[in-house]
């Protein structure tokens, strides 16, 4: 490859993307609403991720593959504004990266959109997979829902584009993962709510070898779910979690304490209680082979590191 840009690449999964897309490419080109100082073949560009700008969309010009990150983080309390901000910073940004694909000369090779498992519907009962997976209800739903309208109504006909349902993605350096080590560390790791909801993870390494994997697969678009092949009960999860840790018990958190914390810490119950049971079967189906598959390998991966 020559060229990647990560658009809303500055945040967690970003900066997991730049550093193995480094390795891969000759330039990474970061699009961001901050400026950062290069770092090696990394640079970032500055964009308000609403408005075409000459600035930063020349960098699409001939770019193998576009990755869509942008969104404000939905790790907060859902008040009208943030709502607001939810929903444009997704629908803003993929409407005017689209206009810029457009105007190319010579438009990205592949366009993949990172978006968001939680689209299923709470399910306990049995998996969601992309043909036969059932779309939920509710504020984080409607977002989805929206945001995959819009990356598909946008015509880019020399373009191949992919979206990913992706799962909580698990890695030491930010997202959910450090919380809830934390949680163990300290005594609390037990089970959330009746630990009966899934969790629909996947490791930070195979979520970048994906991206990858989907970039070289020429004959691959459409819709995939992003996730490893085994999701686990909240209540296995954390079990996982502290044997991982050596730590030998954990105090459960029932659902009224996390209605609690929540309010104080500014989140939202619904993104630990709310039961993601999501497959990647288009993924398994096409012949992707996951580095980690299996919970206890991934953890441990990941703690090592810390």
């Amino acid at each position: 490859m020559n060229k990647i840009v990560l658009a809303g690449g500055s945040g967690y999964l970003g900066s997991v993307l730049a550093r193995y897309f480094s390795a891969q490419a000759k330039e990474v080109v970061i699009l961001s609403r901050r400026s950062q100082p290069d770092a090696g073949n990394i640079r970032t560009v500055v964009w308000d991720a609403k408005h075409l700008a000459d600035i930063w969309a020349r960098e699409l010009d001939g770019a193998d593959l576009l990755i869509n990150l942008t969104g404000k983080n939905v790790n907060c309390r859902y008040t009208p504004e943030n709502k607001k901000e939810i929903l444009d910073s997704r629908l803003d940004s993929t409407r005017v990266l689209g206009e810029a694909v457009r105007r190319a000369a010579v438009p990205p090779r592949v366009w993949i959109q990172s978006a968001s498992a939680t689209i299923y519907r709470h399910a306990e009962d049995r998996p969601m997979d992309e043909a036969t997976g059932e779309m939920g209800e509710g504020f984080s739903v409607d977002v989805c829902r929206a945001w995959e309208k819009i990356f598909w109504e946008q015509d880019t006909p020399a373009t191949r584009k992919v979206l990913l349902r992706v799962g909580i993605v698990l890695g030491m350096s930010d997202g959910a993962f450090p919380r809830l080590l934390n949680l163990v560390r300290a005594g609390l790791g037990g089970k959330q709510g009746n630990g009966h909801q899934y969790i629909t993870w996947i490791h930070e390494d195979d979520v970048a070898a994906i991206m990858h994997w989907l970039y070289d697969h020429e004959t691959l678009q459409g819709t995939f779910n992003v996730t490893s092949p085994t999701p686990v009960v909240n209540a296995d999860f954390m079990r996982t979690l502290r044997e991982v840790c050596k730590v030998p018990f954990g105090l459960p958190s029932p659902v009224w304490l996390l209605k609690l914390g929540a309010v104080f810490i500014g989140t939202e119950t619904e993104l630990i209680l709310k039961s993601r049971r999501v497959v990647p079967a288009r993924l398994l189906a096409a012949g992707y082979q996951f580095k980690y598959s299996a919970l206890p390998l991934a953890l441990r991966s990941i703690v090592a590191k810390s």
